[in-house]
């Protein structure tokens, strides 16, 4: 078997296969990148700050020139459905490319968009976002799309880190923006019927009826800035090159989804996480299918939508699926044939009650904004539930110690991986922090069983550490949940004095179920060994969650924390920790 194709932080992949010789893509020559405004370029990090980046499969060895828009809009007959609404409206591939077009050319035309520049996008999930996305791209800029929930202060942040300088935003999205108050930011609305609106202005007689003429950007030229969604922190830049769009639909989508042209996509991942980006847009039009856009979609809209649009391949959280368990006999989801679960571990209870349920097997799967989808998943007969699966085709990966070396299977440690896309941020220290020896370190802890599959056991920092044992919430979350009364469940290690942390749980009750704590953690002591049982239960009526959805575990241990957060409804205190002898 020959070797793997490889490229070690250079600026394009080479037309041969094996190792080339590191290169600057920021000395590179200047002719090779379409950017004029070079700033993206400029703050990529220092190419020995890079990782590894693999190329294994020949779908992966892209030209030298590329724009992604382009690609993702050659294709299907013009007739085809690409994009349809819940009011009904539906928009085909060539429409589609039509209005690309014209938004492009008021880009680069009345709007003075050059190259390179980075572009705001901001709007509920909907064809117009998605072909403005479309037409930046293809007009050789950079997209930044950000979520409608997003308030000034953030908007602000990371228009400063990316120096934003235009913005397209739907109309009922723009208030939040304009407060935010950025120096020398160019806001276009859509969705209007002002003179200025981009709805007017591409439907002028001064917009020229020809297409648009994608800009001949490179490969490795910057597309997008996907901004992480954490839950603390400044937030970082993860600058994704236009081949790395093609990318994640040419490893998790075509090899482990594997989608049809007939496919109707849906999901509740807004655009602006790179988990909807891909599961909404690029996955469906790189196989020809079609995506159903909801601005709303939380596990209320998203059974009646697929029953009522025959929705076939559905993405969203894990949270969403326990949900929706609830009310599935209301609903005809027997259109669907795929069921994708990311952003936060898949408990095998709810796996396994959404399977005796529906017979789907949910494709679980972990990935992150820094490698812009998912890396490690499987699908069908391989997949097997309480793990998340085998690296995607395509991607590499292992789990180690905090020196880099590779621990034995069935030990715990950091989960690095490596694949054709890695994580790059924008002019940020952290990048030393995330790419270590060439792989990209997630921050999760995993465990590779002996059979090659990928257990996951906590986030790095979420590991509760109590009288010297090891506690890993997600497991005592996973046990919470195979109570028939728990909906919702979170478990995080309070400071303590004499212990160290006491794991404390949160856990959201099904209405009318009763709040018996002792009751909870008798079920528990069946469940999990005594030193994992929680020392408190509480009862609140929501978990505090990030507009992506992700747990934020950090308002749990400080309620007066930012922002809401929900008051518990009743708790209960252990007697005392059962007696257990700490391990060293």
């Amino acid at each position: 078997m020959s070797s793997p194709t490889r490229y070690a932080r250079c600026a394009s992949p080479p037309r041969q296969r094996g190792r080339t010789a590191m290169a600057d893509p920021r000395r590179a020559d200047p002719h090779r990148s379409a950017h004029v405004d070079t700033f993206a370029r400029d703050h990529l990090p220092p190419p020995e700050q890079w990782p590894e980046l693999l190329f294994d499969l020949p779908e992966l060895r892209y030209p030298e020139r590329l724009n992604c828009a382009a690609e993702l809009l050659t294709g299907p007959p013009g007739d085809r459905p690409v994009f349809r609404t819940a009011s009904g409206e539906t928009w085909t591939y060539q429409g589609l490319r039509d209005r690309v077009d014209r938004i492009a050319h008021v880009l680069t035309g009345d709007l003075g968009v050059v190259p390179g520049n980075r572009v705001l996008l901001r709007g509920p999930t909907g064809p117009w976002l998605a072909a403005c996305w479309l037409a930046v791209l293809k007009a050789g800029a950079v997209a930044v799309t950000v979520l409608a929930q997003q308030r000034p202060h953030e908007l602000r942040a990371i228009c400063e880190i990316a120096r934003v300088r235009h913005a397209l935003c739907d109309v009922r999205a723009v208030d939040d923006l304009a407060k935010a108050e950025i120096a020398g930011l160019r806001i276009t609305t859509y969705g209007g019927d002002a003179p200025d609106d981009l709805h007017s202005r591409t439907a002028s007689d001064t917009v020229p009826p020809t297409p648009y003429r994608a800009v001949d950007t490179a490969a490795d030229d910057v597309a997008l800035i996907a901004f992480t969604s954490g839950t603390t922190g400044r937030p970082k830049g993860c600058m994704h090159f236009h081949r790395d769009v093609l990318a994640i639909a040419d490893t998790f989508s075509a090899q482990v989804l594997k989608p049809r042209s007939d496919d109707l996509f849906a999901g509740s991942p807004p655009l602006g996480f790179t988990f909807g980006l891909g599961g909404l847009v690029v996955f469906p039009m790189r196989a020809g299918a079609s995506a159903l856009l909801l601005e709303q979609a939380g596990p209320k809209q998203l059974l009646p939508a697929v029953a009522e649009h025959r929705v076939s391949v559905l993405f969203t959280a894990p949270t969403a699926y326990r949900t929706m368990l609830d009310e599935l006999d209301g609903y005809d989801v027997s259109s669907l044939r795929r069921c994708v679960s990311a952003g936060e571990n898949l408990p095998a209870a709810t796996w396994r009650a959404w399977h005796e349920r529906t017979g789907l097997r949910v494709i679980n799967g972990i990935g992150a904004t820094e490698l812009l989808h998912i890396f490690v998943s499987a699908a069908d007969d391989d997949i097997r539930p309480g793990t998340t699966g085998v690296p995607v085709p395509g991607w590499h990966a292992r789990v180690q110690d905090a020196h880099g070396a590779p621990v034995p299977d069935g030990e715990p440690g950091l989960l690095a991986v490596r694949g054709p896309v890695g994580c790059r941020y924008l002019a940020d220290p952290r990048q030393r922090e995330y790419v270590q020896d060439g792989w990209n370190v997630t921050g999760d802890t995993y465990v590779r069983e002996p059979d090659g599959y990928f257990r996951y056991v906590a986030r790095a920092d979420d590991m509760i550490i109590s009288a010297g044992y090891n506690i890993a919430g997600p497991e005592v979350e996973d046990a919470l949940l195979r109570h028939p009364d728990v909906v919702e469940a979170a478990v995080v290690g309070r400071p303590d004095r004499h212990r160290g942390q006491v794991v404390v749980a949160h856990a959201v009750l099904r209405d009318g179920a009763a709040r018996d704590a002792d009751a909870l953690r008798a079920f528990l002591r069946a469940e999990l060994a005594p030193y994992k049982c929680p020392r408190e239960i509480l009862f609140p009526d929501a978990l505090p969650r990030t507009a992506t959805g992700k747990l934020q575990r950090y308002r749990l241990l400080d309620p007066a924390g930012p922002g809401p957060s929900p008051l518990p409804r009743g708790s209960s205190e252990s007697p005392g920790r059962p007696g257990a002898t700490p391990t060293t």
